[in-house]
């Protein structure tokens, strides 16, 4: 059993990851450090955590835990990897995994030299429902692709809510936009080439509170876009020449609807529709993470695809400063 510590007690952790990993085959959650006695003091007895830390260092310097998950606020992802993999830790980083692209050459430097294992958490990765959408468009369901379109957004105007404060990586395109871009390239094996982009600041928080994305891929392209203050949605359709494949609660199944795909014929005399039931995606991650270290022929989300993934939200904000195209 793969022994985790959490650093921090951040919702996202209280709420679906500790959870999920606890339900893992192949993990236990034997530790957690806050900065908040209290807080962590409560974690820890919520979920039966046997050792508690007043420190994130304490927890990196113990033998208790094999790896560490860590959902900190995104401008502290990037330090706590790279001190978590020297100190000999595997790692589980919530994205975004940095607040642009040349950062995580820091932290595949970090992977290399201590010999562990690092990922981005991208749970939608280990959804089998991209992994339908994949197979569906490889073997050729819906023809030649010609257009993704996507969509996610939720309102939160929050000031005191990280989402909401440019200075711990806050912001639309970091939080939900990695999404669409990420999914798209999952599915399609394809990385994009060039974008254009239109990006709206909240004029209180500084943040970018809406972005509209064109990104070209050379066969097709991709058109989305992000909101934190709009009504929640999700989508991703993908359309191609013999057909078009819609996504429901792409990334969030729950919050934004149950979890499934519907294959669409040319003329939409012909539907079906895949549903995905009780899939439980962060513990799915957990799980392949394990199996990678013990050696089990399985694919994670690797540093490389995280880098290729932050170059293209890189691109899109270059691309929002100015009209036309932006080299990705």
């Amino acid at each position: 059993m793969f022994r985790w510590g959490i650093l921090s007690t951040a919702k996202i952790g209280r709420d679906q990851v500790i959870p999920q990993l606890l339900d893992a085959q192949n993990c236990v959650v034997t530790a957690i450090a806050s900065r908040s006695a209290d807080s962590g003091a409560s974690v820890a007895e919520r979920f039966s955590i046997a050792h508690v830390f007043d420190s994130y260092d304490a927890l990196l310097a113990s033998d208790t835990v094999d790896g560490v998950y860590i959902p900190l606020p995104t401008s502290q992802h990037v330090e706590w990897a790279i001190r978590a993999a020297d100190a000999g830790k595997h790692v589980l980083v919530e994205k975004p995994l940095a607040l642009d692209a040349a950062s995580i050459d820091e932290v595949i430097a970090a992977r290399e030299r201590n010999g562990v294992l690092i990922c981005e958490a991208f749970m939608v990765f280990y959804h089998p429902q991209w992994q339908k959408v994949r197979s569906l468009i490889a073997e050729g369901a819906i023809g030649t692709l010609r257009h993704v379109q996507g969509a996610f957004t939720y309102f939160n105007t929050d000031a005191a809510n990280m989402r909401n404060k440019v200075e711990l990586g806050g912001g639309g395109l970091l939080d939900i936009g990695v999404y669409p871009t990420v999914t798209t390239r999952i599915a399609t094996g394809a990385e994009p080439k060039r974008i254009q982009a239109t990006i709206d600041r909240d004029p209180t928080f500084g943040t970018d509170r809406y972005a509209s994305v064109k990104a070209d891929f050379g066969a097709f392209d991709l058109q989305f876009y992000c909101s934190t203050q709009m009504s929640l949605r999700q989508s991703m359709v993908f359309h191609g020449d013999a057909g078009l494949i819609e996504v429901d609660a792409p990334f969030n199944a729950g919050d934004y609807g149950h979890a499934a795909i519907t294959l669409h014929g040319r003329r939409h005399d012909h539907a079906e529709t895949f549903r995905f039931p009780g899939v439980r995606q962060y513990r799915l991650q957990a799980e392949a993470f394990v199996k990678k270290l013990s050696g089990e022929d399985v694919d994670v989300f690797t540093l490389e695809s995280s880098r290729s993934n932050q170059a293209t939200i890189d691109a899109i904000f270059r691309a929002g400063k100015h009209d036309g195209w932006e080299t990705v």
